[in-house]
């Protein structure tokens, strides 16, 4: 039986922060918890938000990460209780967003992060008592603003997944004129992180024709103006395709991801060269070529005939290889087309694939993975 479950405010328009406050005032949140990080304030995108909040005591957290933590996610809690605050209002990419429904949780909930884990059967345990977020991207990549779950590198770390429909944003405001003047290489990496959202939730086996519809229309607008929008910063039909496409794959994931997302999280929680942090957009330009060659002969992708309704969403040839075609993009954008270029090694493999087989987007695969298969598609991502 297909589930299908599209319920939150959505603005996506040019200016379209100006109704932070009167969503606040909707939703209820009088004292909110503005969530953010050093690069964004810096830009001057956290001021207009705060602008915007004008009247309404607002506490700032602007330390998140790149990767958002467990530890982070402690602090940023502490500062919410402290300040008294009754909702949260996320202003950056997927990482402060995640990190602001982490604090949703911990806020509200008993005991440690851990417990409500996906893997470890902590769904069910958030409840409707997780706080209220408004949720305002900066980036046109993850979709978290539409999305029920949240990734975060847990103390032990390792990279979960936390889902429940409580996380879900009460307001998405999808304002693309916060994302004009993004760098290049963060708007190429977002971008693919979209670009990936839209292609694997549509493989996905799950029935959901609107998810269907929506992660093509999606990948229809994010690969016709991803180059474009990364090539000039300004370019504003550019960026508004960019954000919508960046939506449109977050509201069709509920369907479910795959393999790409299932090596990327675990690639993502590596330590290399004593950091951990690798960019997950990046992450899923680079493993997704294989992992598409991976599933080109699962019997639903194959029945489907989902590999030709790719083709004509990104308007390539009848006979074009989606794969190379992927890799190729990835390349013109200047991104790294390889894991070994951003450090990983065959040592690290063993952990990847340990994380990739328990992950949550594992099962949601069209074709079922095992250690060995990820190994190949790991090994043809060097």
């Amino acid at each position: 039986m297909a589930y299908i479950y599209y319920l939150t405010h959505i603005h996506l328009d040019f200016g379209t922060v100006s109704l932070l406050k009167s969503e606040c005032e909707r939703i209820g949140i009088t004292r909110p918890l503005l969530v953010t990080d050093r690069g964004v304030v810096a830009a001057g995108v956290a001021a207009q938000a705060l602008d915007a909040l004008a009247g309404l005591p607002v506490a700032v957290f602007d330390e998140t990460p790149s990767n958002p933590t467990e530890a982070m996610v402690r602090k940023a809690t502490e500062q919410y209780k402290a300040a008294g605050c009754d909702g949260l209002v996320a202003v950056g990419g997927g990482s402060s967003i995640d990190l602001a429904k982490g604090i949703a949780i911990l806020a509200t909930h008993p005991g440690e992060l851990t417990t409500y884990a996906t893997i470890e059967g902590g769904s069910a345990k958030i409840t409707e008592r997780a706080a209220p977020l408004i949720a305002v991207p900066t980036t046109a990549g993850t979709g978290s603003e539409v999305a029920r779950g949240a990734i975060i590198i847990l103390d032990d770390g390792r990279k979960l997944g936390f889902h429940s429909w409580h996380l879900l944003p009460r307001s998405a405001i999808c304002d693309p004129g916060l994302t004009l003047g993004l760098p290049a290489g963060l708007t190429a990496a977002t971008g693919m992180d979209a670009i990936a959202h839209c292609i694997e939730t549509f493989l996905a086996p799950a029935f959901n024709p609107p998810a269907d519809g929506i992660a093509l229309d999606g990948l229809e607008r994010g690969w016709a103006h991803i180059e474009r929008a990364t090539r000039d910063g300004a370019d504003r039909e550019a960026r508004l395709n960019m954000m919508s496409a960046s939506m449109q794959g977050a509201m069709a994931f509920q369907k479910g991801l795959g393999c790409v997302h299932s090596l990327s999280h675990p690639l993502g929680g590596l330590k290399i060269d004593g950091r951990t942090g690798l960019h997950h957009g990046t992450l899923n330009a680079v493993v997704m070529p294989a992992v598409l060659r991976f599933n080109a002969d699962a019997p639903s992708v194959v029945r489907e005939q989902r590999f030709a309704r790719l083709r004509r969403a990104m308007h390539l040839p009848a006979d074009a290889d989606v794969a190379q075609a992927v890799h190729d993009m990835t390349a013109r954008l200047g991104l790294p087309t390889g894991l070994a270029q951003m450090g990983v090694t065959a040592a690290m493999f063993d952990q990847v694939i340990a994380g990739a087989l328990a992950d949550h987007c594992h099962k949601t695969n069209p074709k079922t993975a095992s250690a060995d298969d990820y190994r190949h598609m790991l090994e043809a991502s060097m």
